[in-house]
Order: C-alpha cells, then structure tokens, then sequence
C-alpha cells in the first residue's frame, strides 16, 4: 500500500471514473433513447472493464476490484440499453 496521498489519488481516480457512466446511463434508459451512443465504444469499453476487473481479482487488490465492479455494472446499462433500445 503507499502512502495516504496515493491512496487519496487512487480513490479519487477511481471514483471519478466510474461516475462519469451515471449520467449516460441514466440518460440512456430514461429517455430509452441511445442514438449518438457507439455501440462499438461501448463494447470494447465493457470488454476492458471487465480485464480490469478480473486482473483486480488476481492481484486481490479490494479497490480495484470495488471500482470497476460499479463501472462495469454502470457501461454494462449502458451496453444493454443501447442493445435494448437502439
């Protein structure tokens, strides 16, 4: 573990980056609505998410694992909204 201020910054990293898919997929499955949304974004966005989350895993690094589980579950609306809705 390092010290408290690279903690601070992966946590913060961490939660940014998993935030910005919230107003997306809010947007996407209110207004079912996904148009301008790239299927193709979205799918190697899913796929890499899902690496990190599995790389998470084998390293056992809690974080890690926490941040791209919400993540995934976040581009994976998305994902699925865009599939459901076109």
């Amino acid at each position: 573990m390092g010290s408290g201020l690279e903690v601070w910054i992966g946590i913060s990293a961490g939660v940014l980056t998993t935030a910005s898919f919230l107003p997306q997929a809010l947007k996407a499955w209110t207004t079912r609505r996904t148009g301008d949304v790239s299927l193709v974004m979205f799918l190697v966005m899913v796929a890499g998410i899902a690496l990190w989350l599995v790389y998470g895993l084998v390293i056992g690094d809690g974080p890690l694992i926490v941040a791209n589980l919400v993540t995934l579950a976040l581009a994976g609306a998305v994902l699925a909204a865009k599939l459901r809705f076109g």
